[in-house]
């Protein structure tokens, strides 16, 4: 459904085909549609040791939930996808517009009792998003992402929605924007597809971000699907990722670290998750021409590449200047994404990122660990179904640690298709996972205390954690004591979001961003040094205290904090970055990478001076693969013509030289040719 595959097996399509022959009431589904069918078809789901899967909701309460979140009493916010594909020839089944609904458990038995209606309209069809921030719910659905309230806290929103951005492409397709999320540092996250194209202000003018560059995938110099951050009205924003094809939302972690799948083109085994190191490109296209990956890849294939590598040169993971894979899944169809920071699930998940692929019908776990500059993940199944319609598409995490599981519940997904043409019988199911026996739960807030919202602050649901972290702000020094409390405490989690508002009381930014600096814990330095970028205190002497830090991914954020700084000492500081790379660590390369663009002449030339005559290593040749400097052609020869550098890697050196333009290697180009004659 949201990562638009086609119907991918037999099985699905004679679903499909037989669902266009029955009459309009009847369900497509063959296990049938109600609660009945429902809980029937829960038998054939498994759940990973020391869990076990319950049923919420069901149709007719819910159907075809595109997107879920939870709010700080439990409650399942769902955006109802019946009005899917209405440009097909099933048309618009439900006229009225799809719905926002509120499905409530008030008896503490484990299953929802209530449904609400919280919206309902035309505007919102099959949403892709939904994030609710206490009394303002957002709700991504191109071309608009729009804000609704409810002050009078009656569960209706109070009128229409007022647009926080608009003329984003990707109309009623799964390539457009994508679900938003509360980050540690106060500020909201959210991306879009390839077909989102551009964004734009409530006014219609373009929104240009914190680099003064226009929002939009043109190649100037954004391309494909973007991953973004901003304040929560909208202002400072920022392109954080680039190149990808349908990141289908993000999760955040505590440390500010950014977390996000994305899909292949249908059946290339390439379906990817990926650390988003901010500022990167991601490769789905050339960097350069914009030429798909099939350019590539009929060149590898030429050359007698075999068939394992398509799913690399799927992302142009060979080129310079895209930044690796976490990993990659094979086929699939990736939707919902979470990170549990919660105790309620078994210890393996705990700080873990949690995601559905609704094509291979899947809830897993990658169990993710610290690779250099970057990380490494297994993956570990939560939820799993021989039931060829379940079709997960999101999952959120309760105020108890459990999670929660929306169900498309189709034959199929996207394609821009589905077998359920019906709004009578339309299915749709939200599971809960929790251990066994465990009752769900939502602890009350006490939001008029310090203490109240520090202890709030704790919580494993966003919903909750914004309410905290909005109160807490606004005290100020009023809530540094009981903060304190949680920053001296032995989780590094919790250290970091009391961190993230220490350091925002007016006149203690230094402070504690300098406390966070000498941390025993690595995430707590790399959060300082991240909160120091976002509150725009100067980087330049916190660079340097962490310059040859122990660990290579708080230099990693060194060289991310040099991008685009004005100070004199930025290419020393850089240089001395470089020169810890140990040629192997790919991460690290780009880091370096990201953290010279727009400054390669400069950042090279003292990084050639600090290295003299010995800048031709591995780790050498690998930062002069990577460059973009106008003597970086130059070197490409000397590395090409160099007898003793392996014959096998001079078309990785060839490759480097399509990066650069100009003089440089035009004359560089002419060198080579000489050669050859000669």
């Amino acid at each position: 459904m949201k990562a638009m595959k086609t119907f991918l097996s037999l099985p699905f399509t004679a679903v499909v085909l037989g669902a266009s022959l029955v009459s309009p009431a009847r369900a497509a589904n063959p296990g049938g549609s109600g609660p009945a069918a429902a809980r029937e078809q829960l038998k054939n789901m498994k759940a990973a040791d020391g869990l076990e899967v319950t049923l919420f909701a069901s149709e007719p309460m819910v159907r075809n939930p595109a997107d879920m979140d939870i709010d700080h009493r439990g409650r399942v916010w769902v955006t109802e996808g019946a009005n899917y594909r209405v440009f097909q020839r099933w048309g618009k089944l439900r006229p009225e517009g799809d719905r926002l609904v509120i499905l409530e458990d008030t008896n503490g038995d484990g299953a929802a009792d209530k449904e609400t209606t919280f919206y309902q309209g035309n505007e919102i069809n099959t949403a892709l998003g939904i994030c609710v921030l206490g009394e303002k719910v957002i709700v991504s659905s191109s071309p608009n992402v729009l804000v609704f309230t409810d002050a009078n806290h009656d569960d209706k929103a109070d009128g229409p929605p007022v647009k926080l951005f608009t003329g984003i492409k990707g109309i009623d397709h799964d390539h457009g924007v994508h679900a938003f999320v509360f980050g540690p540092d106060g500020k909201l996250y959210f991306n879009m597809g390839n077909e989102g194209r551009e964004i734009h202000r409530p006014d219609g003018s373009p929104v240009k971000d914190t680099e003064g560059n226009d929002v939009n995938t043109s190649g100037k110099p954004y391309r494909q699907g973007l991953a973004f951050r901003c304040n929560p009205d909208g202002s400072e924003f920022e392109v954080l990722g680039r190149n990808f094809r349908n990141n289908y939302e993000v999760c955040v972690d505590s440390f500010g670290t950014l977390w996000q799948s994305d899909n292949d083109d249908d059946g290339n085994r390439g379906v990817r998750i990926n650390y988003v190191m901010e500022f990167g490109n991601y490769g789905y296209v050339d960097e350069m021409s914009g030429a798909g990956w099939q350019t590539g890849w009929k060149k590898a294939q030429s050359k007698g590449a075999g068939e394992d590598l398509r799913p690399f040169y799927h992302w142009h993971q060979f080129d310079p200047g895209v930044v690796p894979n976490l990993l990659q899944t094979g086929n699939g169809s990736p939707t919902g994404i979470c990170l549990y920071e919660g105790a309620l699930l078994p210890e393996v998940f705990h700080n873990q990122i949690i995601h559905c692929d609704a094509g291979p019908r899947v809830v897993r776990a990658y169990i993710t660990q610290p690779d250099g500059a970057g990380y490494k993940a297994e993956i570990k199944d939560i939820l799993t179904s021989s039931d060829n319609w379940f079709r997960p598409s999101d999952v959120c995490v309760a105020p108890d640690g459990s999670i929660y599981v929306a169900d498309w519940n189709d034959a199929g997904v996207g394609g821009h298709n589905m077998a359920d043409r019906s709004l009578e019988a339309m299915t749709g199911r939200v599971y809960r996972v929790a251990p066994a026996g465990s009752k769900p739960s939502a602890p009350k807030l006490n939001l008029t205390t310090a203490a109240g919202c520090v202890e709030a602050l704790q919580s494993p649901n966003l919903a909750a954690r914004y309410l905290a972290w909005t109160k807490l702000h606004s005290m100020q020094a009023g809530a540094e004591k009981d903060l304190l409390k949680l920053w001296n405490g032995k989780d590094d989690r919790l250290r970091a979001r009391a961190l993230h508002l220490l350091a925002r009381i007016k006149g203690s930014e230094k402070k504690y961003v300098e406390q966070a600096l000498k941390d025993s814990d690595s995430d707590i330095r790399i959060a300082g040094l991240r909160i120091a970028r976002e509150l725009k205190l100067d980087t330049i002497p916190y660079v340097r205290m962490l310059a040859k830090d122990s660990s290579p991914q708080v230099r990693r954020d060194c060289a991310i904090a040099l991008r685009h700084s004005a100070s004199p000492e930025a290419p020393k500081l850089w240089a001395q970055l470089a020169l810890q790379h140990d040629g192997k660590d790919r991460w690290y390369l780009e880091a370096l990478g990201i953290g010279a663009e727009k400054q390669w002449d400069t950042f090279l030339d003292a990084w050639l001076a600090a290295a003299g005559d010995k800048w031709n290593t591995p780790a050498g040749r690998d930062i002069i693969w990577r460059s973009r400097g106008k003597k970086t052609p130059a070197m490409l020869v000397k590395i090409i013509n160099d007898k003793s550098a392996p014959s096998s890697e001079r078309d990785r050196y060839f490759r480097s030289l399509d990066f650069i333009t100009g003089p440089e290697k035009d004359a560089a180009l002419a060198q080579l040719a000489a050669g050859v004659l000669q």
